[in-house]
């Protein structure tokens, strides 16, 4: 009887540590540069991967440059290339952050929270600060979907180009990260 009462409580003990962390190999991020100008410079990437650490608020995202989608082929061209992302030598982009105040978020009772989220950007080698505010939703059954939107001057992270010169790129573009986490 002891051993049994023993292998439950690593079971549940086990259980709970595993499900600290949420993942999700289907994250969404959005970049939107459209212009007056311009409205074809925006796609989406919906093989984000990501995760959240619902015990110490850790969260994390890594997105493969090349599967950001654009309707025009030659901004997804530009995208790719030397002088944006640069997909060949840089082939990831990454966000890894904290949810700052964790208290605020019930991760047990179903809910939406919005917390602060500060952390670091690094595209093309070179990291940032971001911080924002994110939409925290727990939702019945142990699902957490995250939403969270913030902007990037491009000439911080070295991206130039007759485009944005010109007006047809956003000089800030919006990002915006959505994922459902289980």
């Amino acid at each position: 009887m002891k051993k049994v009462f023993l292998i439950l409580s690593l079971v549940t003990v086990s259980a709970s540590v595993f499900a600290q962390v949420k993942k999700t190999s289907s994250a969404t991020v959005s970049f939107d540069a459209t212009t007056p100008k311009d409205a074809l410079p925006k796609a989406d990437n919906k093989t984000v991967v990501g995760e959240l650490n619902t015990k110490n608020g850790q969260i994390g995202f890594e997105a493969t440059v090349k599967n950001f989608a654009f309707t025009n082929e030659m901004i997804q061209d530009h995208f790719n290339g030397e002088k944006w992302l640069n997909s060949a030598k840089f082939p990831t982009f990454t966000f890894v952050g904290k949810l700052s105040d964790l208290s605020k978020v019930k991760f047990d009772k179903p809910g939406t929270y919005t917390v602060p989220v500060s952390g670091e950007l690094t595209v093309k080698d070179v990291t940032k600060p971001v911080n924002t505010n994110a939409t925290i939703e727990v939702v019945a059954g142990g699902a957490i979907k995250t939403s969270a939107s913030f902007t990037i001057k491009l000439a911080d992270y070295g991206i130039t180009g007759a485009p944005i010169d010109a007006g047809k790129i956003a000089t800030e573009p919006k990002i915006t990260v959505s994922a459902e986490l289980k």
